[in-house]
């Protein structure tokens, strides 16, 4: 207990975060700050394997960071689903959102095209 003529202090020092959430995803979560360009983020699976990311593009808190080369084309995965799909090239460390990612939930267009993932 604290009396009043003492004060407790919490440091708490900002520092961005990844987190793989499931063994087959291709991003992780940037989470605690947001990932400075040119930062190193570190990731951590869920077995707790800790591995480091060079990052290209500022990734804004609660946003995704490719963990592994995706061709355009190719399924993104997080939470060992398919979230979308790459509408160009995304090189590891860098920012993976609707710039780079064409959504394919809920879209009936996607089930008539030959190979589509859902």
């Amino acid at each position: 207990m604290v009396s009043e003529d003492e004060v407790e202090v919490t440091v708490c020092i900002e520092k961005a975060k990844g987190l793989k959430n499931h063994e087959k995803d291709n991003v992780a979560t940037v989470f605690g700050a947001e990932a400075p360009q040119g930062s190193i983020l570190e990731v951590v699976d869920p077995a707790g394997l800790k591995c480091s990311y060079a990052v290209l593009e500022t990734i804004p808190y609660g946003h995704k960071i490719a963990i592994e080369d995706v061709e355009k084309g190719e399924q993104i995965t997080k939470y060992g689903e398919s979230i979308g799909i790459a509408s160009e090239d995304i090189r590891v460390g860098q920012y993976v959102h609707v710039h780079n990612v064409e959504s394919v939930r809920g879209r009936g267009d996607w089930e008539k095209r030959e190979g589509a993932v859902r």
